[in-house]
């Protein structure tokens, strides 16, 4: 992510698909070529990522809903990650 702007909006890439597996109880995140497994927090990061927040209101929104502080330079981190994966969109 160009400079961890906290005023960027990151959205899912447009090939890129969240979806819930009701019978294993995961997240999955489709794409073209494959299917991801996501962990807890990566599916709640994924799940923000819909162009509408700025990354500072998602590290804020992610702070609040599990109860923790300093996530930040967690969530730029899977950030900057999923982005180099091509599963997110950073504007």
């Amino acid at each position: 992510m160009a400079g961890h702007d906290l005023n960027a909006t990151p959205r899912l890439a447009t090939k890129a698909m969240l979806k819930h597996d009701n019978v294993r109880e995961v997240e999955l995140l489709l794409l073209p070529e494959r299917v991801v497994l996501l962990n807890k927090s990566g599916a709640a990061i994924l799940g923000l990522c819909d162009g509408s927040r700025t990354v500072r209101q998602l590290v804020d929104q992610l702070e609040h809903d599990f109860e923790a502080a300093d996530l930040e330079s967690d969530i730029l981190s899977f950030l900057d990650d999923a982005s180099g994966r091509g599963w997110v969109v950073v504007t």
